[in-house]
């Protein structure tokens, strides 16, 4: 089963004519076809001029990741990350992450990494970001029922033991997804992606892209 568009129609001359038209096109592409995983917006488009784009559109939420146990949740989160356009995602402990689930969705996506949960909390302050989390401890709020603030960070906890105690300390609220069968969790990934979704409901729902 082949995988995105071929050359683009025409041979060299219709090549060089579409570059004249748009500079974003890269001829590399134009001439062997592009097989990328992106809409087909982007077909043809050198990746700094998808990423510019993107940049121009950006939501304002941010999405941050504990990674003290090479969390292998990572790439899941970068990719549905780029599908929802969040600003940035967080990676915060160790720096190296398992790329493969990501897809290579992290080539678009703005990633930035913070040795402790305090530098993030320190630069998420700095930009006057109130820090939600995101996991089912006592007293957590439904994410169903909670208001989220446009520009906000979301955070994830390590799978298994969830958010850390210093997170937990610095959120504003934390919140739990609702359950109704015999499992405790629900994998990090997926939680990520239905709290991306939840902001995008919220704040995106129906407007004009």
């Amino acid at each position: 089963m082949s995988v995105g568009v071929g050359p683009w129609p025409g041979g060299p001359k219709e090549w060089a004519a579409a570059l004249v038209r748009d500079p974003r096109l890269d001829p590399e592409l134009l001439e062997n076809g592009d097989s990328r995983n992106v809409v087909d917006t982007y077909r043809y488009w050198l990746m700094d001029a998808i990423v510019e784009d993107l940049d121009s559109r950006r939501h304002p939420f941010h999405i941050a990741i504990e990674n003290f146990e090479h969390d292998m949740n990572i790439g899941s989160v970068v990719r549905t990350a780029n599908a929802f356009m969040a600003a940035e995602v967080h990676i915060v402990g160790k720096r190296r992450w398992n790329r493969r689930g990501a897809m290579v969705t992290d080539r678009y996506q703005h990633i930035r990494h913070h040795d402790t949960m305090p530098e993030l909390l320190a630069w998420a302050a700095t930009e006057s970001l109130p820090v939600i989390g995101i996991d089912n401890l006592p007293g957590s709020v439904p994410l169903e029922t909670y208001a989220l603030p446009q520009a906000c960070v979301l955070v994830f906890g390590q799978e298994g033991p969830g958010l850390s105690g210093e997170a937990r300390e610095a959120c504003k609220a934390i919140l739990t997804i609702e359950q109704y069968g015999s499992t405790r969790s629900i994998n990090a990934g997926a939680a990520a992606a239905i709290a991306m979704h939840a902001w995008i409901r919220q704040h995106c729902f129906g407007q004009v892209p």
